[in-house]
Parts: C-alpha cells; sequence; structure tokens
C-alpha cells in the first residue's frame, strides 16, 4: 500500500524527470506499477500536484500527450533573457498557413492558397512537418488526390493544448467600412434608375 503523500511524491517526480509528457497509463504502468493503484486515485494526485503548483512560477498541465511540468507563460519574457539564444522567428506565411491547417484540418495546400490568395512554398510545408506541428493524414478523393494536412499531438502540445476543440475560434471579419458600403449602394442605386 502507498500513501497519498507518496503518490503524490512519485507522480511528481515521474512527470518532472520524464523528457515529455506523462499519461496516466505511463504512470500506471511505470513507476506505480508496482502499487495497487487506479486511473482516478492517480488522477486525484494529479489534481492535487496542480493545485500546489497554481500559484508558483512552474505549473502542472495536461496537454494532449499527457502531463508536464512548464513554465508560467507570463514569465516566458523574463526567462528569455537567461539564455542568449533566441527562440526561432517565423515568418507571416508559415504562421497564417498553419492556422489555416489547424482551423481547417484536414485541408489541401490547394485549399490553403485559394483561401490566401498566393502560393504555399514547399519549404513552409517542409518546415511545418520538420518540427512536427502538422502531418500529411490521407489524399482527398479529386483528380491528382492532393494531400490532406492536419495538425499532430506536438502541434498541440507546443501551443498547451489538450485537444483541437481548444483551439481559439476564427475570429469573424470586421464589417466592411461604411463608406465603401455607403459608395457600394449609391451606384446601385444609380444603375437602377438608369
Amino acid at each position: 500500500m502507498i500513501s497519498d503523500k507518496q503518490l503524490k511524491q512519485l507522480v511528481e517526480a515521474a512527470i518532472f524527470a520524464a523528457e515529455q509528457a506523462v499519461t496516466l497509463d505511463q504512470l500506471l504502468n511505470g513507476v506505480l506499477s508496482g502499487y495497487r493503484l487506479n486511473k482516478p486515485r492517480i488522477r486525484q494526485a494529479i489534481d492535487q500536484l496542480q493545485e500546489d503548483y497554481s500559484e508558483r512560477g512552474v505549473q502542472l498541465v495536461e496537454v494532449a500527450s499527457g502531463f508536464r511540468f512548464q513554465t508560467r507563460a507570463e514569465l516566458g519574457p523574463a526567462l528569455a533573457n537567461m539564455w542568449p539564444e533566441r527562440a526561432p522567428r517565423y515568418s507571416a506565411a508559415l504562421l497564417e498557413t498553419l492556422s489555416l491547417i489547424a482551423w481547417r484540418q484536414p485541408t489541401t495546400r490547394g485549399e490553403i492558397e485559394a483561401i490566401r490568395g498566393v502560393s504555399v512554398s514547399t519549404q513552409i510545408m517542409r518546415t511545418l512537418q520538420e518540427r512536427s506541428w502538422v502531418k500529411i493524414v490521407g489524399h482527398k478523393e479529386v483528380p491528382g488526390r492532393p494531400a490532406l494536412y492536419a495538425t499532430t499531438k506536438e502541434f498541440l502540445d507546443y501551443f498547451t493544448l489538450q485537444s483541437v476543440a481548444d483551439i481559439p475560434a476564427l475570429a469573424e471579419p470586421p464589417e466592411p467600412d461604411t463608406r465603401e458600403r455607403d459608395m457600394i449602394e449609391v451606384l446601385e442605386s444609380e444603375k437602377r434608375t438608369d
């Protein structure tokens, strides 16, 4: 038998020492395999740990591939000063492409190009795949059978999301400028009177 305190310590240590996010099954079949435990009890220990860390500079968060410790997002700018190397900067085109894949998945390169109005470079698609943020999930049943792209668990983990449903909704486009709308109405009314 293991006490609640020992269980919390083992779960905390296992998640802290892991290189990647850890699932309940990995905990149950790994570090906790020598104990007779069930998922609800492990989940309870994780919930307690999350509460313990809620006000600290490090948080225990659940992402698509399990649980991990990470620094609070609001501390990022200050922590970035600790390391001279900078995070890679991504172009607007790459971020637009990634956003469209995330919101419209699965989608083809042609559909992305139709929305953006410009072609998507091979380098952008290669970079997204090398980062393991997108992958080919099939081919569309149309002539040429273009590849269908979708996001991955690595994408969800990077952006601290648990599922695709957690991706923020796409903002509605702003209303067109009222002067433009008024001008269109005037031109249309003039056409009707002619």
